[in-house]
């Protein structure tokens, strides 16, 4: 007997090719409308930035060339007090954009009984106010506006600060060194400062908008919020601070290639249920400030989702009328498929016991039926091997999920984790292969001066390296407190593991105590990497492996100590076979060769930066392959004993 089933596909044929039309239509005419807006907000929003840009500029470049020919006439030793003190304060009358100006001279250097001399002239209620900086409450010569360019040889421009002792207000400083010839030498003399106020750059900032709720801001040198239209974050958050606080990375990373001088264009995550923002940035010539435009996505575009769902709503009514055709004309036929449906339906809502329809038709319809008749069957015998296996394997998670966070909650995790001490840096990041792992770092104090950091890597992975992890870092934590050499601790905590280790696991470590006041630094290695020590100003290099074999297998093992002493700076790096051994897509390492590289080429490594810059490092290199090993990482940077006066 003959099939039928024209019907059907003549009906989802016409309706098909009626759907792709209008959905190509609509999203031809939204995207390419969308083109054009985009590109006339990006073109605007950096019209408007560099006008900005180049005024601050402008500000900032006149203060630079005032303060670089004060520095330059201050060589002069002929000048007397009185020419220094009229100078000044002529120099700061011609000026307006200054707020205020001083000439700070080194102590006893103008003349040999006085501390302090640093004339500051200054703008107050019209008119050009003096005082003479410096007392025991405001040592000048301390301050970072003195001491930086002091210590750079050049002139910089200062964060902005709340300048108590002079100008008393939010002001950004340029400070110029200035030098003096004595017995042939060329010796500092001092400094010539140049403060803006920061009120001019808020009212010039806050004047710009694009669309109803767009705003500009802009960051300092390290990213702080010089002016934003939230008050609070102005000189008490950074853009990194805020990334942070949002969990964005991508606003970080934005904030680093502010920082840098870059400039873009770039779409912005969302972040807690704020809309889609569109920003540009753009960095200055002067004063390494960043001036940053944003702008509500769904404010540029309005007029295109209008015109969008304007002609939506056009094609959805034609495509409505002619699927009553179709469907008019198909009904009859199609009226065995309605009654599938709504046993399908029935079906879908678990109901496994329905009596389907009786169609005994030789067509589509009548294979479609008995079909769905072997489907209800198999559904029925699916479900119940479902229901049971899928409670053992929610079971399983939940308690690896458990331990996961159990493992993760032993660890250290907040950081800065010593703010109060100014003699080190330490920072540490693990990330399981699996949900729980083998890897292990810890860091504590054993005494006021000693502090004790160390990093591990069990053998295996999974829920038994996990436990062997737990015990390990126990045991050391304890073991550690009696305040033994970094050999001894080892020998004795590979005596514990190995006294019934039927499983013969092992764990490889790495231990080091510190000195915090003199950087002298004792430490033992069981089989693990060598770690890499990166000297202030120097080239990063392995420290050499004990040859010691991994702990906890031979009881009777002894571990030795070697002894380094770190220099202010110095940082000591160390990681986990994981980071080395980290695998992309095409199953090359990331390798020694690799890191070391990275780690030689950084500039001004800070121990945070250290860690994240190499993990982000093996994420570009694995390009989303999965993770092989457990990767950990600890950098511990030694700053040196603070001398507060």
């Amino acid at each position: 007997m003959k099939r039928h089933g024209i019907a059907f596909k003549l009906a989802l044929l016409i309706l098909s090719c009626a759907f792709i039309i209008v959905a190509v239509i609509m999203g031809y005419n939204y995207y390419y409308s969308r083109g054009i807006i985009l590109q006339q907000a990006q073109t605007n929003a950096k019209s408007v930035a560099h006008e900005t840009t180049s005024r601050i500029d402008s500000v900032l470049s006149g203060v630079q060339k005032v303060a670089n020919n004060i520095a330059l006439s201050m060589e002069d030793a002929s000048l007397t007090k009185e020419d220094i003190l009229e100078l000044n304060k002529r120099v700061l009358a011609n000026n307006p954009e200054i707020y205020g100006m001083a000439i700070a001279f080194e102590p006893y250097f103008l003349e040999s009984d006085k501390l302090y001399f640093a004339p500051y002239h200054y703008r107050s209620g019209g008119r050009i106010g003096f005082s003479m900086l410096g007392d025991p409450a405001y040592r000048y010569f301390y301050m970072d506006w003195y001491q930086v360019p002091k210590e750079l040889e050049r002139a910089v421009w200062t964060e902005p600060y709340n300048d108590e002792g002079g100008g008393n207000i939010i002001m950004a400083t340029y400070t110029v060194p200035f030098y003096r010839t004595m017995d042939g030498k060329k010796v500092f003399a001092g400094v010539v400062t140049a403060d803006i106020s920061l009120e001019w750059l808020e009212d010039m900032i806050s004047d710009i908008k694009l669309f109803k709720t767009g705003y500009a801001f802009l960051l300092s040198r390290h990213g702080t919020f010089i002016t934003h239209p939230t008050r609070d974050y102005i000189m008490n958050e950074t853009i990194f601070s805020l990334a942070e606080e949002l969990g964005s990375s991508q606003l970080r990373e934005i904030g680093r290639k502010m920082v840098e001088g870059d400039r873009g264009f770039t779409q912005l995550d969302k972040t807690r249920g704020a809309e889609d923002r569109y920003l540009y940035y753009t960095g200055l010539e002067y004063g390494g400030w960043a001036l940053g435009v944003l702008f509500p996505k769904g404010e540029m575009l309005a007029d295109v989702h209008r015109l969008s769902w304007i002609m939506g709503l056009i094609g959805l009514c034609g495509f409505f009328v002619l699927a009553l055709v179709i469907i008019y004309i198909a009904r009859r036929i199609t009226h065995p498929l309605t009654e599938l449906s709504s046993a399908a339906l029935e079906i879908a809502s678990g109901n496994l016991d329905l009596k389907l329809p009786e169609i005994t038709s030789r067509d589509e319809v009548g294979d479609l039926a008995e079909s769905f008749r072997v489907m209800n069957t198999s559904l029925k015998t699916y479900i119940e091997n479902l229901t049971s296996t899928t409670a053992a394997k929610e079971r399983i998670e939940s308690e690896l999920r458990i331990a996961r966070e159990i493992q993760m909650g032993i660890l250290p995790k907040l950081f800065p984790a010593f703010p109060e001490r100014e003699e080190f840096e330490v920072y540490a990041s693990i990330e399981p292969a699996k949900e729980v792992g083998g890897d292990l770092y810890d860091f504590f104090f054993i005494d006021d001066t000693h502090f004790c950091f160390l990093v591990g890597d069990v053998s295996g992975k999974g829920v038994p390296a996990a436990f062997f992890m737990a015990v390990t870092k126990t045991l050391l934590k304890v073991v550690s407190e009696r305040g033994m050499d970094p050999g001894d601790i080892i020998t004795k905590v590979n005596g514990d593991l190995a006294a019934e280790n039927e499983s013969c696991m092992f764990v490889t470590l790495f231990l080091a105590i510190i000195d915090i006041e003199t950087g002298e630094t004792r430490y033992a290695n069981a089989g693990h990497n060598p770690p890499i020590f990166m000297p202030c100003g120097g080239t990063p290099k392995w420290i050499p492996p004990f040859g010691e074999p991994v702990a906890g297998i031979m009881d009777m093992m002894e571990y030795s100590t070697k002894t380094m002493t770190m220099a202010p700076g110095d940082i000591m790096f160390i990681y986990t076979d994981g980071v080395t051994e980290a695998m992309n897509q095409e199953q090359k390492l990331y390798s020694d060769e690799r890191l070391m590289e990275l780690l030689t080429n950084m500039k001004e490594p800070f121990a945070p930066k250290v860690v994240k810059a190499i993990d982000e490092s093996i994420k570009v290199f694995a390009e989303g392959a999965e993770q092989s090993d457990d990767i950990t990482m600890l950098a511990m940077q030694f700053m040196g004993k603070c001398d507060k006066k």
